[in-house]
């Protein structure tokens, strides 16, 4: 089955990089997992979820044992592959990073922003998951040092922000704002408020941001709001507020 991925010009345009934004069309998952559900932990069948992953392996030049995932846990930890990873180990973390040829980096995502970094001349890719938690607490600049680490330089690096829930559809609680802004006091810049109601949350903004103050002056958005497009993305969020729930999509990176 044919799957459906988005990517970045700019980092289309890297010889030897592979890379897209899958959604949630063209897999094998069915009912409200339907179709592209890239998780094994919300229920699906794994076998299905097997099929969509090698799908979208193949559907960038890999094979699916070259493509490897975390267990992702909301934080700022990165993981640096030095070797080919043995499969079906769990690693807790939220982003990786490798230097390694034919080796694909996913992250999945329903609602939280995946981000794709490469810098071709140092031969350096990576991929990140940053929710608000992991936002906050560095995942995006620790992702980027750990590229400066294999070589990478900050100035050379393409990133690639994908779908995401956009701020119009991202109302946090009374207390997020407050919250937030004691971790970081510049980040009232990524918060409005209508008509007097509750605050919005400007996750991908923070996110650019973010990728700015490591030194990443390329960065693009792609793709639209995860929740405002509930056909063509998964999203928690708006799955929650149906009284459902809902799969994962998987963004992918790799060097060949």
């Amino acid at each position: 089955m044919t799957q459906h991925f988005e990517q970045s010009a700019a980092l289309a345009d890297l010889a030897g990089v592979r890379h897209g934004f899958f959604g949630r069309k063209g897999g094998s998952s069915l009912g409200q997992f339907a179709e592209n559900n890239m998780s094994i932990s919300v229920g699906d069948e794994p076998r299905a979820v097997d099929i969509n992953r090698t799908g979208a392996a193949e559907a960038l030049g890999f094979r699916r044992n070259q493509l490897f995932l975390l267990k992702q846990v909301h934080s700022a930890r990165v993981h640096r592959l030095n070797e080919r990873p043995v499969a079906d180990v769990a690693i807790e973390a939220d982003a990786l990073v490798t230097r390694m040829p034919l080796l694909a980096l996913g992250i999945l995502t329903a609602d939280c922003t995946p981000i794709l970094l490469a810098d071709q001349q140092a031969g350096v890719v990576g991929a990140a998951h940053a929710g608000w938690r992991g936002a906050v607490d560095g995942i995006v600049g620790n992702t980027v040092a750990a590229m400066v680490e294999l070589g990478a330089d900050p100035a050379n690096i393409v990133a690639a922000i994908g779908p995401t829930i956009s701020g119009e559809n991202y109302e946090v609680g009374p207390h997020f704002m407050e919250d937030f802004t004691k971790l970081r006091p510049d980040g009232w810049r990524h918060f409005s408020t209508r008509n007097g109601g509750r605050a919005h949350f400007d996750l991908p903004g923070f996110v650019a941001a973010e990728l700015e103050r490591a030194g990443v002056k390329d960065a693009e958005r792609i793709g639209s709001c995860t929740y405002g497009n509930p056909e063509q993305y998964f999203s928690h969020r708006y799955a929650t507020h149906q009284g459902g729930t809902t799969g994962r999509q998987i963004a992918v990176i790799g060097l060949m």
